[in-house]
């Protein structure tokens, strides 16, 4: 009963369900696993004379005034103020752009405060607080007098309404759950049972309990993202891949050919995917490496040894630009090698190619050796003569379906992939649970570090004046802006918008060009080919460039409206200059709104060193968001988090391990419920698991 729709459950129906289904809760099962985002202690509020600047505090007060005015820059801006006091002291409130809360804001009602006192004109004041009206009900049990759960709301919900909703479909559902872990993992762990922890996680008596149940639900999560990943890796083992010929010729002339010696990092990490290559079992690695780190040579070696070895390789990219500027680098590093007598046939598709059928033809018939592309290579009409290598770059940008399509179209093929996000070993290792990982941690020799600048808007025509003294230098630049239109609610100067004023006005005597993704494909391409040819002496851009593009005679990069990025993504538009023999330089342009976007902008000017970047970026956006919603089992640990409980997530996967060399099918009865929340939760990994 607990998987039935939401909308049957008492006081929703189909109107009202339609705001839950906005944040992800489809049945009701999903609704008590909808975890409060913090706590209130409501049994001792903290009273306003004990109120320190610089702290946050909940607060119960009283309104003794409301009013609300505009910003005198834009009209449609407001700001509403209210006073507060309870019995110790008085406190100012305000709100910006919320204008219907003066009709709440009435003269003695009581008011629940969460948020950070700060002064201002010489008077205590909270900014932006959340806050909650208190109905006169204050005995009632669920609201004050106790540690009170506070979460985010979906639409046309308050905290009262929600927490009343949930305190019923725990009252009704928690006798009727089944726990999926089994008792006996559960005692050697020293976690309570699923229903109280979900009764404590929502309402808990006490802090100690919270953190029990906060445990449980922990370890239920990494569990439950672990069997998938251990699942496919023994599968794997049972299945035999391809054994290739990893010395030869082909890969020999290549590297012969490279202007330059492969670094100590890549030829470790080439040494292992061979050894990988050289086996029966499939490949299925990880190549972890910085922005500029030399991955794609590597890449291009592993695809050598599938060739020499009489097979197909397949090179998979997450754009249209970044798959064709693979093309065109490795196509003209192959052109020069001969193999069997004849040249090597590589090949590029995309999504609209006028020359698919053609390429379909002669990949069927293997008449081409490797085909670089994008999710077109996903095609179900797609086939290969003997693929038995596929390399996948920046992989989180793909689903996991998409992920699992590829190698489908080969005979238990080899993977590589490849990610220019860093991530701490450990971590990797337990989050890729299903991949080997290899890391390249070391820089081609000669590579400058670039320096990195941070500026307030008050001051960019420093950082413009420092970006034109490159373009008279003769080098090019890049200006970068987290939208395409201009955003007036967030109030970011949008790329079309600053690409017009600043090609008339700050850099009228250089030649400026705009990219973004709404740009057709071709658009984008000619814009791109007139700066690779010095065209253009400075691109305006939204992230589009994030990914793979590589121009070695850009040395500044201005990313403007900076806070609005994280911290990777800010490593990985650096990495887009730096690439050639000058000296570049990263300007960052925010007024650090928050203590976090200060910590990003401070990460950034200390370090160029991609793991320790990756790591900031971790503690401070959590990883969820670090990795991205995509990102397969991530998105589903809503409580859990690698960073602060590793040695949970450690302990879970081990349990994991344990269990599925034991029952790998989770056929017995004991496993059952398991078995049922597994592919609940994952339904896209069926098949891939083998669960009988």
């Amino acid at each position: 009963m607990q998987n039935a729709p939401i909308r049957y459950l008492k006081g929703i129906g189909p109107k009202r369900s339609i705001s839950f289904e906005a944040r992800g809760v489809n049945t009701i099962e999903e609704l008590l696993y909808y975890f409060p985002r913090r706590y209130e202690d409501r049994s001792n509020f903290a009273s306003i004379s004990s109120l320190k600047e610089g702290q946050i505090y909940t607060i119960k007060a009283q309104v003794l005034a409301a009013g609300q005015r505009y910003s005198w820059r834009r009209r449609s801006f407001s700001i509403t103020e209210a006073a507060l006091e309870d019995g110790t002291g008085k406190i100012s409130c305000v709100w910006f752009n919320q204008p219907y809360l003066k009709a709440y804001l009435k003269a003695g009602s009581s008011m629940i405060l969460y948020g950070k006192v700060e002064r201002y004109n010489a008077r205590l004041q909270m900014s932006n607080p959340e806050y909650e009206f208190l109905d006169g009900q204050d005995d009632d049990s669920l609201n004050v007098g106790r540690i009170v759960p506070v979460y985010t709301l979906p639409q046309g919900f308050s905290q009262r309404s929600l927490r009343h909703l949930i305190k019923n479909a725990l009252d009704e559902f928690l006798p009727k759950i089944n726990d999926p872990l089994p008792f006996d993992l559960r005692s050697r762990n020293d976690l309570v049972n699923l229903a109280e922890s979900l009764r404590n996680i929502h309402f808990p008596a006490d802090l100690d309990l919270q953190k029990q149940a906060h445990r449980r639900l922990s370890f239920e999560e990494f569990f439950i993202f672990q069997l998938p990943l251990v699942l496919r890796k023994l599968s794997r083992k049972e299945r035999s891949g391809i054994a290739h010929l990893v010395e030869g010729k082909l890969s020999e002339d290549f590297i012969s050919s490279l202007s330059f010696n492969l670094t100590g990092a890549q030829a470790k990490v080439l040494a292992e995917i061979k050894s990988d290559m050289a086996a029966s079992q499939a490949m299925h690695r990880l190549l972890q490496g910085d922005v500029g780190s030399g991955k794609t040579v590597v890449a291009t070696l592993a695809c050598l040894v599938a060739i020499q070895s009489g097979h197909q390789a397949a090179f998979m990219a997450p754009t249209e630009i970044l798959a064709r500027q693979h093309y065109e680098k490795i196509s003209s590093q192959l052109s020069k090698l001969n193999f069997e007598g004849r040249k090597l046939r590589v090949a590029l598709l995309i999504g609209q190619d006028k020359e698919k059928e053609n390429i379909y033809r002669n990949l069927k018939s293997g008449n081409i050796d490797l085909i670089i592309g994008t999710h077109a290579l996903l095609q179900e009409e797609l086939s290969f003569k003997n693929l038995s290598l596929i390399v996948i770059d920046e992989q989180h940008k793909f689903g996991v379906g998409q992920r699992a399509l590829l190698p489908e179209k080969g005979d238990n093929s080899d993977v590589l992939i490849m990610t220019a996000t860093p991530i701490p070993r450990t971590l990797a290792i337990t989050l890729y649970g299903d991949l080997d990982i290899s890391v390249i941690n070391e820089l081609p020799a000669g590579r400058i570090p670039i320096k990195t600048m941070h500026f307030e808007q008050k001051n960019i025509q420093q950082a413009y004046a420092l970006a034109k003294e490159e373009l008279k230098l003769g080098c090019q630049a890049y200006i970068i802006y987290p939208v395409i239109e201009e955003s007036y609610a967030l109030d970011i100067a949008g790329a079309k918008k600053m690409f017009a004023e600043l090609k008339s006005g700050e850099f009228r005597d250089f030649r400026v060009g705009l990219i973004h993704g709404q740009l057709k494909t071709k658009e984008q391409d000619a814009v791109m080919l007139k700066f690779k040819n010095k065209e253009l002496d400075l691109l305006v851009s939204t992230t589009i460039l994030e990914v793979g593009i590589d121009i070695a005679n850009a040395t500044c990069m201005i990313i403007e409206s900076a806070e609005r990025f994280g911290l990777s993504q800010l490593h990985q538009l650096r990495g887009r200059i730096g690439r050639g023999k000058f000296a570049s330089t990263c300007l960052l342009i925010s007024d650090c709104p928050s203590s976090e976007a200060e910590a990003r902008m401070k990460a950034m000017v200390d370090s160029n060193d991609g793991f320790r970047i990756s790591e900031e970026d971790l503690k401070i956006r959590g990883p969820g968001e670090f990795f991205g919603r995509r990102q397969h089992g991530l998105a589903e640990l809503k409580i859990a988090n690698p960073l602060t409980q590793m040695q949970l997530l450690k302990a879970a996967r081990e349990e994991a391990i344990n269990l599925l060399k034991q029952d790998s099918g989770l056929k017995e009865r004991a496993h059952q419920p398991l078995k049922e929340k597994l592919l609940q939760r994952f339904p896209e990994y069926e098949k891939l698991m083998l669960i009988g």
